[in-house]
């Protein structure tokens, strides 16, 4: 008994202490509602040929790791990012966010409640 105590006093202090260092936008209502109040760009961060099968529609694709101090992404809009699960987004947010970026991680493509095509 006094482990099973030990464990769930654990566990709630490493959730109590765990951050979200990345903007994101976990429900539909929160990022479309930036969306109709601001000027925006949706950035695909997926390889060319993912981009190629289904994308947002009205998204750019630039791969996660192409993205730096040249790319060609407006600086007075908002950006979101996605890719396939996850990851690769985050990593996006980082990068853009430490150029100074307003930037959004809207996560995983297929949990997207956006028009795709």
């Amino acid at each position: 008994m006094k482990k099973i105590i030990i464990i769930l006093l654990l566990g709630l202090s490493l959730v109590g202490c765990s951050t979200k260092e990345n903007q994101d936008v976990n429900s539909s209502n929160d990022y479309k509602q930036i969306m109709e109040e601001k000027e925006f760009i949706v950035i695909d961060v997926r390889t060319k040929e993912e981009y190629d099968e289904g994308h947002v529609k009205g998204s750019i694709n630039i791969p996660y790791d192409e993205i730096n101090k040249d790319s060609e992404i407006a600086k007075e809009k908002v950006v979101f990012v996605y890719c396939r699960s996850g990851v690769r987004s985050k990593k996006a947010y980082e990068t853009l966010k430490g150029l100074g970026y307003e930037v959004y991680d809207l996560g995983a493509f297929n949990s997207l409640d956006l028009e795709k095509e």
